[in-house]
């Protein structure tokens, strides 16, 4: 065995990857290793990640090959990689692509046909119940077997594929759905500033078409908040120039979806429509909630308005903050494999692990850059994260420590000594741009009395909520205290500080989003403070919230407070 002291990783038996942090070469292996790899745990010291089936998957859809890894691996590591870990990356890698769907080889309507890539890939694949199950055998000749599944068939086909270990690769094709003369301006249409898309953007789009190959046109595109993802996909509707169905995170997303596309396109309003629940407008373009899209009276009644999937011939489906995908939406999706479809988001991680689903049903990651490297480039500003840990005072710790363990996140979270520590941040930043951002509302309209500051929450009406946000943009209004509402799509260019008071457990994509809000680029950076109780659920569960903007490359600096 060779033994190299200065490298910065240990490969284990079990697949995961030690890296160093405090190692020269720290950085170079961050940025290889959330390639294919999941970070699962990050001491100050030791980072610990984890390689799996759809973590390999997706970096080979990407373009990474097992070679790449492999020999990565070998040049940063301390010993040798183990030959279990070895076979299982080269074998996982492997199979991706060694079943392939493609237009039926006969013609035959309503029918997709399969190809293996080897006779002893057919024989392993047809021994799965789900093969026997779906696929349909046809012998046309003595030596030649013809494999097929129900075109209606397809999403579920590959879905039920992958959970048995064989990721299918879609080359089937798409339905071209309706022409629509997509055009980006040159300029604004109202400030008639110029606009262009970032070659980053462009090579976003140009990974996800493939230049019109069967195997492009569906998957994920992965970017930070700050760095453009409406852009990418307005540059993916004028490439695809179709009828387009945007899917929005709430009616705050939805709406600036309508003005940016009215703003930096050639699109009418009489071409562009809003479906939520005061508008319901079907053109050539329609943005929709999540929401709209999975309402029912009640459970036993059908989804009032999926119908929205087949109102239009659409050509391109796009779902922003495609991590959040509600699960009737995949099932809907399962059933729109014809049409192409782009998913966009800042972090691929679902709290509910079906990351699966998205790889499925979506697509795989087509592209996906590095936090640090789009702030090295100064397109997102350059952003200082603070962790503030506060004791309990005697009292509520007492009532902490006698409380069920459910009860005591959120306690830790409504520790009333975090008061003096955000009335304290917002002096210090008084003439900043301040989101205070919170997850329970008694405590968010609390701080919204102690800080004199305005409040926004699900509940506060569309009007009202667009109008603090605009007073906001203009320097009218220099701090917002916000619910969860203000997680996903909320264009606030200028803020530069934000004050997290209260999260949802230890959720990654939540923390990514919430850092996001203050990542526009700005001459002096942006601040990201998380205020928690010490030595409480809350801690551990900030670490977990923490674990993917540290895969990203940001460090938390931790401020120890005392009792007031």
């Amino acid at each position: 065995m060779q033994v190299r002291p200065d490298n910065p990783i240990i490969v284990q038996g079990d697949g995961k990857v030690l890296l160093e942090t405090r190692h020269p070469r720290y950085e170079f292996a961050r940025d290889f290793l959330a390639r294919f790899a999941e970070l699962e745990t990050s001491p100050e010291h030791l980072h610990t990640y984890r390689i799996t089936p759809i973590s390999l998957w997706n970096a080979a859809s990407a373009g990474m090959g097992t070679d790449e890894i492999l020999d990565n691996l070998r040049t940063l590591s301390k010993f040798d990689i183990p030959d279990d870990v070895a076979r299982t990356i080269t074998d996982t890698i492997g199979r991706y692509g060694l079943v392939k769907l493609v237009p039926h080889p006969t013609g035959q309507e309503g029918r997709l046909g399969i190809i293996f890539e080897t006779a002893y890939v057919a024989k392993l694949v047809m021994n799965e119940r789900v093969s026997r199950e779906m696929i349909l055998t046809d012998r046309p000749t003595r030596y030649r077997t013809i494999y097929s599944i129900e075109a209606g068939q397809r999403g579920i086909f590959k879905q039920r594929m992958l959970q048995v270990g064989w990721p299918v690769e879609d080359l089937a094709g798409f339905l071209p759905g309706a022409f629509l003369d997509i055009k980006l301006r040159e300029r604004t249409r109202t400030e008639d500033i110029p606009f262009s898309v970032r070659d980053y953007q462009w090579e976003a789009v140009r990974r996800w078409y493939q230049d019109g190959l069967p195997s492009g046109g569906h998957g994920v595109v992965v970017l930070p908040c700050g760095a453009g993802k409406t852009i990418v996909a307005m540059a993916a509707m004028a490439t695809m120039k179709t009828h387009t169905l945007v899917l929005a995170t709430n009616t705050a997303a939805v709406s600036q979806w309508e003005t940016e596309l009215l703003e930096r396109t050639h699109l009418g309003p009489e071409q562009v429509g809003v479906y939520t629940g005061q508008r319901k407008e079907v053109r050539p373009v329609t943005i929709a909630t999540y929401q709209i899209l999975t309402w029912r009276a009640s459970r036993e009644k059908e989804f009032a308005h999926m119908h929205l999937f087949r109102d239009q011939d659409w050509g391109l489906l796009i779902y922003d903050e495609v991590h959040l995908l509600p699960a009737p939406v995949f099932i809907a999706t399962a059933d729109l494999q014809g049409r192409r479809r782009l998913g966009m988001t800042a972090t691929l991680v679902r709290e509910d692990g079906r990351e699966a689903d998205v790889f499925s049903l979506v697509g795989p990651k087509r592209y996906d850059l590095p936090w640090q490297q789009l702030e090295r480039e100064g397109y997102i500003s350059e952003a200082r994260c603070w962790e503030i840990r506060v004791p309990f005072v005697d009292r509520d710790a007492q009532k902490y420590d006698s409380a069920s363990e459910s009860e005591k996140f959120r306690l830790a979270s409504l520790n009333p000594e975090k008061i003096s520590v955000i009335k304290d941040l917002a002096r210090r930043h008084a003439k900043d741009n301040v989101l205070v951002i919170g997850t329970y509302l008694d405590q968010l309209r609390l701080i919204a009395r102690e800080l004199k500051a305005p409040l926004i929450t699900g509940q506060t009406p569309h009007e009202k909520r667009e109008d603090l946000f605009s007073r906001f943009r203009n320097g009218e209004i220099k701090l917002l205290v916000v619910s969860k509402v203000a997680n996903f799509s909320i264009d606030l260019p200028d803020a530069n500080v934000a004050i997290q008071i209260s999260g949802s457990f230890g959720s990654r994509q939540e923390e990514a989003q919430r850092l996001g809000r203050v990542l526009r680029p700005k001459h002096n950076g942006a601040d990201f403070y998380t205020v928690i109780t010490r030595d409480t659920k809350e801690q551990e569960f900030a670490h977990k919230r923490q674990l993917f903007l540290t895969e990203q490359g940001y460090r938390y600096a931790i401020d120890e407070r005392s009792a007031n």
